[in-house]
């Protein structure tokens, strides 16, 4: 079992959970459609294959099996009903009212290690309860979830060696072009090694800048432009990061 975790984009909301690798599944659908005319498909005798009409786009569908036992230690949550810990997910696959005034379910990342950083919204959840009470109570959850992945411009969903890459990473409010602050107001964070590579730090910028910024993990633009960073996916083991407040612009205030 792999630990993995789901980042709400609006919220910055972070939700666990474990997931076997074994039962992941990516599948992606070109953008193609069979041509047609106004009495039906098209068709020719001297044709070898029904001819296509490219219409861009295409979807990219993610499915995973995840598992949630009461009896697992190191969850934040203490209950007897393994349901406590799953309705959060099962609310990702509800809708939400946009600016538009439309429905919508929310954005969320997928997150698993350093390669998978997908953005995606739930389109489906299915649940099977085992291990009940005598008083009917389940306290183990195998959740079955398929993502959509959205728009978000070179991410990575193959898993071999692409990686993520800073455009995989959550997004950032504008951030206004003079970034220096008093330093007695910046912190200094030390990232450490993976276990793996002494050189390359284990902790995601993402994940520093939920710990600094009252869990808005957005907002790791601002600590990769204050230091200068220009592969924010490649953070250096053992070297220092200044961490700055968060500049008025932003409307947060100070951290």
């Amino acid at each position: 079992m792999e630990r993995v975790a789901f980042l709400i984009e609006e919220t910055g909301e972070r939700l666990g959970a474990l997931l076997n690798p074994e039962t992941l599944e990516v599948r992606r659908t070109a953008g193609v459609q069979m041509r047609r005319t106004a009495g039906g498909q098209l068709t020719g005798a001297g044709l070898a294959d029904d001819p296509l009409l490219y219409t861009g786009g295409g979807r990219t569908e993610i499915g995973m099996d995840l598992l949630f036992d009461t009896s697992l230690v190191g969850s934040t949550v203490e209950t007897e009903d393994v349901r406590a810990l799953t309705h959060p997910l099962w609310m990702l696959s509800e809708n939400v009212a946009g600016e538009d005034r439309f429905g919508r379910p929310p954005v969320v990342r997928f997150v698993w290690g350093k390669v998978w950083n997908i953005p995606g919204v739930v389109s489906a959840v299915a649940e099977r309860l085992e291990r009940f009470t005598p008083s009917g109570v389940p306290q183990r959850s195998w959740l079955r979830m398929r993502m959509l992945r959205v728009v978000d411009e070179a991410t990575t969903l193959d898993g071999s060696g692409g990686g993520s890459t800073a455009s995989n990473l959550p997004t950032t409010p504008a951030l206004p072009d003079n970034l220096s602050s008093p330093v007695e107001d910046i912190r200094v964070h030390v990232p450490l090694g993976d276990g793996e590579n002494d050189r390359e730090s284990g902790e995601r910028i993402d994940q520093i800048a939920a710990r600094y910024y009252n869990g808005n993990p957005a907002l790791w633009r601002l600590i990769a432009r204050f230091n200068r960073i220009d592969d924010p996916n490649r953070l250096a083991a053992g070297e220092p990061l200044r961490v700055p407040p968060i500049p008025p612009a932003n409307g947060r205030g100070t951290s």
